[in-house]
């Protein structure tokens, strides 16, 4: 710190806070730790008594908290958002698009893992929505050394440490097993269900087929919503290990390639996902997505929705934070079910 005559003070960086006090109106910080002063704020800083000021002296190799804020958000920043002005050496990053909010989280690890700075994000793989709050980074003290936010880039790589994709399928067709439901029975109450899912990213449903439980019309069914161009085929039902169950089958023969048929997730188990060689995936969907307000079916469909392709090694990791609670009022998706496995 240095002490300068207020006159002298443009382009300073004040070292604490200033307070102004108007009796009977205002007594606060006007001037807070950390801003410039500019020639408008002459005036006012006199008429506080401030005749002269600490400020921050800049030395060659120290950044001030808001330089070195915009140098984090530049690790950041991608397509589809947009930063706030800088306040109090602190920035945030928020969303002007719907889609699939995905973060690096091996190396944003890496660049928290420096000292004297910090980036937060909300969770990676979950939806976004115009307006929504993505990231905010600042550095801990009012000046920090150059260095170490060349340390945090270096540990960032070249690429943005987290992106938003929007939604990219955009047709589905739902092939419903089930002999009870094709011979009207009982009323289909699946297929709702997961028509109001896909709705929600921007999926229309095109086609619906009532298969029963024949193994080969599913087979079928699965084929020529294929060949007529749909983006997501889902199969509702038959996902389980019994004899009568063909689903899983079924999706195997019409040539599919099988990523998973079952998932360490709680309501879910029996899920399976495979994909044709041109990139359309296929799901099937045991019955708690019928009735569960949350299962893996939600976990994975953002995912699928922004034309990502799935593996194995994506399932597995659910396995931690894969368990609903069941809780009497369900809050997700702000809960943390499926949250640690993404």
């Amino acid at each position: 710190m240095k002490l300068i005559r207020t006159e002298e003070a443009v382009g300073h960086v004040l070292c604490h806070d200033m307070t102004q006090i108007i009796p009977g109106v205002y007594k606060d910080a006007r001037f807070r730790k950390g801003h410039i002063v500019t020639a408008e704020d002459i005036p006012v800083l006199l008429s506080m008594g401030k005749e002269n000021l600490y400020v921050w002296e800049k030395t060659v190799g120290m950044l001030h908290e808001d330089e070195a804020a915009l140098r984090l958000r530049d690790l950041c920043i991608s397509d589809h958002m947009h930063c706030t002005a800088v306040k109090e050496g602190k920035v945030e990053l928020i969303a002007d698009k719907d889609g699939l909010f995905e973060v690096n989280t091996e190396r944003l690890f890496a660049v928290n893992s420096q000292e004297e700075l910090m980036i937060a994000t909300r969770h990676t793989n979950t939806v976004v929505h115009p307006g929504d709050k993505l990231a905010g980074m600042r550095v801990i003290p009012l000046v920090i050394a150059e260095e170490k936010l060349k340390r945090a880039e270096e540990a960032a790589g070249k690429e943005p440490l987290i992106r938003i994709t929007p939604w990219k399928l955009q047709t589905a067709a739902i092939i419903t097993t089930g002999s009870e439901v094709a011979k009207g029975l009982i009323e289909d109450k699946f297929t709702p269900v997961v028509k109001d899912k896909l709705a929600a990213f921007g999926i229309q449903t095109i086609s619906h087929t009532l298969s029963g439980d024949d193994r080969e019309r599913i087979r079928d069914a699965i084929v020529k919503a294929h060949d007529e161009g749909i983006d997501l085929i889902c199969c509702t039902g038959g996902m389980s290990v019994d004899p009568d169950d063909k689903t899983p089958g079924a999706i195997a023969e019409s040539g599919v390639k099988i990523v998973t048929y079952g998932a360490p997730t709680l309501p879910g188990a029996m899920f399976c996902l495979g994909y044709f060689e041109d990139g359309t995936p296929v799901t099937g969907l045991p019955g708690c997505v019928m009735y569960a307000k949350a299962t893996i079916f939600d976990l994975v469909l953002p995912r699928i929705a922004a034309g990502k392709q799935l593996t194995r090694t994506d399932f597995v990791k659910l396995g931690h934070g894969g368990l609903c609670l069941g809780c009497g009022e369900c809050h997700y998706p702000v809960c943390p079910f499926g949250k640690e496995g993404t």
